[in-house]
């Protein structure tokens, strides 16, 4: 395996899963990733539906990677029942999906046909 230099990632997408029965759940975790990180993320529209690979309903949360370890460690610390998936942004969207993942809570299977596998 080719090691990938870490310059490779210009930014990071979390995306936070939630159904029906934890919509509200999701939203009080969004207000407050919104209020704690304000200027240093940006929000994605919320999904009640599941969007490109995504099998859950979601929204996503977009960052640089000098945020990383700090949005990261609060959402490891804060997601509560929530699931959430993050991923680098190479350029190459499947591997990113599929090979450099990581999951904070439980893992789902990716609809990795909408990116192209």
């Amino acid at each position: 395996m080719t090691d990938l230099p870490t310059a490779n990632v210009a930014s990071w997408h979390a995306h936070v899963y939630f159904d029906a029965a934890s919509r509200d759940a999701a939203r009080a975790l969004r207000e407050r990733i919104a209020a704690r990180f304000d200027g240093k993320m940006e929000l994605g529209r919320f999904h009640e539906r599941p969007v490109g690979p995504h099998p859950q309903w979601s929204y996503q949360i977009a960052f640089t990677p000098e945020h990383f370890a700090e949005i990261a460690t609060w959402l490891t610390l804060h997601h509560g029942t929530l699931d959430v998936f993050l991923h680098p942004n190479t350029g190459d969207s499947l591997r990113d999906h599929r090979d450099c993942a990581v999951w904070i809570g439980r893992s789902y299977t990716l609809n990795l046909q909408a990116l192209g596998a």
